[in-house]
């Protein structure tokens, strides 16, 4: 009878199992990139919908706000067909009724609802929906609320939204909790962002940590600050955004001790560069 030693049974068993892969991969690093690009198109195209609706007068009450902004909304949007109703006062907006509609550098359609639940001089809360709302990037069906915090000049905003790349037709379902400021260029050039977003998709569940980041309307991705993105690869995935010129921005993904750089168009045009 031939006798085998315990350890060296294991030892075999141990080898014979493939290892599975802890380092970064350049899939991985290019899947986190484009979800999170994706995400920040959703990002811009719900920002720029709360943008139209900002210009009332603080703290003269609700009726006086959703007068002003039905009245503001139809002068920058004469494409839009812009109706207005009582108990509650709710402004729907039509995009793209009368032609193009056009709106700091996006061309939008479908339908946002917007209500001004609170308009006081302590606070100010905007609530809206969006049904098939499109820029021709992305396509946004959901609900958010706009809290304005009047002396830090910023707007906190939480959203449950799903949203669909028209490129890619990928379709996820997310929320976010984010503060929201006007970069220094003003509200016409972008947005400054801190906090957190998540969503689910076919790829599976990603939460994102936002830090400090800058976003331009025309850009794709950020121009400045970081990401965290907890992955469905169970790999937690840094990213920071950095301009190259009007068109390009650079982006540092890692993870570990590994990591990939990317540049990425004004267009959404991903290109890994060289080692």
């Amino acid at each position: 009878m031939r006798k085998f030693s315990l350890g060296l049974l294991m030892a075999v068993v141990i080898t014979a199992c493939p290892k599975r892969e802890t380092r970064l991969t350049a899939g991985e690093a290019q899947q986190a990139l484009e979800e999170s690009a994706a995400a920040s198109q959703a990002e811009g195209l719900t920002a720029t919908s709360v943008d139209i609706a900002t210009s009332f007068t603080i703290g003269a009450g609700v009726e006086r706000a959703t007068d002003e902004l039905s009245n503001s909304i139809a002068a920058a949007l004469p494409c839009a067909d812009v109706s207005s109703h009582d108990q509650p006062y709710t402004i729907t907006v039509e995009h793209g009724v009368s032609g193009d509609c056009s709106y700091r550098g996006q061309e939008l359609t479908g339908t946002a609802r917007i209500v001004v639940s609170r308009n006081d001089e302590n606070e100010v809360v905007v609530e809206h929906e969006w049904s098939d709302l499109s820029n021709g990037v992305v396509t946004l069906n959901g609900t958010a609320e706009v809290t304005w915090n009047l002396q830090a000049q910023t707007r906190h905003v939480v959203h449950h939204t799903s949203w669909t790349s028209m490129r890619t037709g990928r379709h996820v379902e997310g929320e976010g909790d984010r503060l929201q400021s006007v970069l220094e260029g003003g509200l016409r050039e972008g947005i400054a962002v801190d906090g957190s977003r998540s969503w689910t998709g076919e790829r599976g569940t990603w939460d994102l940590a936002i830090d400090g980041v800058e976003m331009r309307w025309a850009d794709p991705v950020p121009q400045a600050g970081t990401y965290t993105l907890s992955t469905p690869f169970d790999k937690v995935v840094d990213m920071s955004f950095a301009r190259v010129d009007d068109d390009t921005i650079r982006v540092t993904v890692a993870s570990g001790h590994r990591d990939f750089t990317f540049t990425v168009s004004k267009l959404g045009v991903v290109a890994r560069s060289s080692p």
